[in-house]
Order: structure tokens, then sequence, then C-alpha cells
């Protein structure tokens, strides 16, 4: 358990909220997961930075989530303060071709944004059901596009609470990966530069990528979107579907009848129930095909 009299007192003091003994299984889109001993939302810098910092000070375990869609928690939940990004930094703003938005704000409202201003660029990530901060930290991609391919410069707080903007030659964007996976700073913005478009054209594009993902993916079930990286030279849900083991389940974890790269909760899956599917299709592509499927989705 941490010392949470530390953060209650700052809570008093910087006015954030805060609750105790929280459902992880409320904030990831695979409804799966324990109580974190504390979920505190902050809305602006100077809230953030009183967190960071005294829970730097304090040795009390810190965890930063967007919008939960590509992580597994634990099912005994996480000893640690786990911060939300709201108010301030769900803010979006323009300048030219460049916007600069809060790393709390979904992806699609960034899109939508774009769209609003015709600006191009950003219609692959529409539809992907991260934040904005979560996007940048996993160079996330979709559709023959990444984050990378927009991406200006990303400002984050160290642990020691120092702002710090670094350009895109600095992040160390390649595939599902960035510098942040390497370090303990937690992206509070992202600026992207973009090009001036057609808004139809815009539009029709990124209706076209979510007509595919309703078409293909099952957003009707909880799940943590695709579980495996693509494998050099193929795919990870052709390689599973070559196996046989759509509808494979464990408890209530299922591999996707309709699309074999997603497990889903078919209803009160653990995240036990989703290691144990995982680690199953894992062995048994191994063996048939000799792809070894590495997992995408982060296990807390």
């Amino acid at each position: 358990m941490c010392n949470l009299q530390i953060i209650r007192d700052l809570a008093e003091k910087h006015g954030f909220s805060y609750t105790e003994q929280e459902p992880l299984s409320k904030h990831t889109t695979f409804r799966i997961g324990g109580n974190a001993d504390m979920f505190v939302s902050v809305n602006d810098i100077a809230q953030l930075k009183a967190v960071v910092t005294a829970c730097n000070e304090n040795d009390i375990p810190m965890f930063i989530i967007g919008n939960g869609s590509n992580l597994l928690v634990s099912d005994e939940g996480m000893r640690s303060v786990v911060v939300a990004l709201d108010g301030e930094f769900k803010d979006i703003s323009l300048e030219e071709n460049t916007i600069t938005c809060g790393a709390g704000a979904i992806l699609s409202k960034l899109c939508t944004f774009a769209l609003s201003n015709s600006l191009k660029g950003l219609e692959f990530a529409y539809g992907i059901p991260g934040t904005v901060g979560g996007a940048a930290y996993m160079n996330a991609g979709a559709y023959g596009g990444e984050m990378k391919d927009v991406v200006k410069s990303v400002t984050h707080i160290t642990r020691k609470g120092e702002i710090v903007t670094l350009p895109l030659s600095e992040l160390d964007l390649a595939y599902r990966h960035s510098i942040y996976k390497t370090t303990d700073d937690i992206i509070i913005s992202v600026t992207f530069e973009l090009e001036t478009g057609d808004a139809d054209e815009i539009k029709e594009k990124m209706n076209d990528f979510m007509t595919r993902r309703k078409t293909k993916q099952p957003l009707e079930y909880p799940s943590a979107g695709s579980v495996f990286k693509r494998p050099e030279g193929n795919f990870a849900g052709t390689l599973i579907e070559q196996c046989g083991l759509k509808g494979k389940t464990i408890g209530g974890a299922q591999v996707s009848e309709k699309h074999a790269g997603f497990i889903i909760n078919i209803g009160d899956a653990t995240c036990d129930d989703v290691l144990n599917l995982i680690s199953f299709v894992q062995d048994t592509v191994k063996e048939q095909t000799g792809y070894y499927l590495e997992r995408e989705i982060i296990h807390i």
C-alpha cells in the first residue's frame, strides 16, 4: 500500500480529484484490471508537477494512464498512484499548419479538429481508440501511416518536474516504439505539422478507414486492439488464422472470429485468461509456422 496521505494532502492544496481503491477495469478498453491504490485526475501542469515530484521524492510508485486502450492490467490491480490527464491536457490549438494537442485528448478529437481546419495527414489515426500521448508513446499507426509521419515535437515532464521539449529527430520513433519506452518522462503535449488539404477528401478518407475498422475489427467487444506486433514478412492475424485459432477460448478470453489478431473479452475475462490465451497462441503459431509473435499490448 502506498503512502496515500501525501497525495490526499496535495489534492486538498491543489484542488485535483482522486478516488481510492479504484477499479482499473473502468479505465481500460479490455474492461479488465483490479484496483489501483489511488486514481488521480489532474487538470493542469501545476497539479501534475505537484503529484509527480511528490511521488518521486517519497518513492511512491506512479503510473500515467491514457484511454487504457493498449493495456492489460493485472487482476491484483496496481499498488501505485494512477494518474489521468484531464482538463487542459485535452486542449487543442492551431497556428497555421501546426496543431498542438494535450496528451490527454482522444485521437479522434484531434483528427476531427484537423479536418475542421482542412489539414491532412492524420486520417490514418481516426478510429484508433487511444489518447494523443499514448499514440506518441507507442508511435501508433494504421493503414500505412504512423505518428512519426506527422509529429513535429513532443513536450514532457520529468520525474523531477522539469518541462522539456524534444524535436522529432530525438524521439527515436520506430515501429510501436519511442524514446519514452526507455525513460520515466511523461508526455504532456504533442505538436503536429500537417499540410493543407481538401476537407471533403480528408473526410472521405477518414470515413473509409472507419468503415474498414467496423467491418473487419470486433469493435462490439471489449479488447485492447491488436495483441501482437506485425512479424517481419507476414501478419499476426493471418498466421493465427492459418493455425485454426479463430474462436479459441480460455475462460472469458477469446481469439476473435472476426479478426484473429484481436483477443476479446466475451464476458468476465480475467487478466490470467488473456495471458494464458496469448501464450497458447504464441506457442501454437511458433510450432506450426516458425514465427514468434511478440506481444504489442502492455501488461501491467
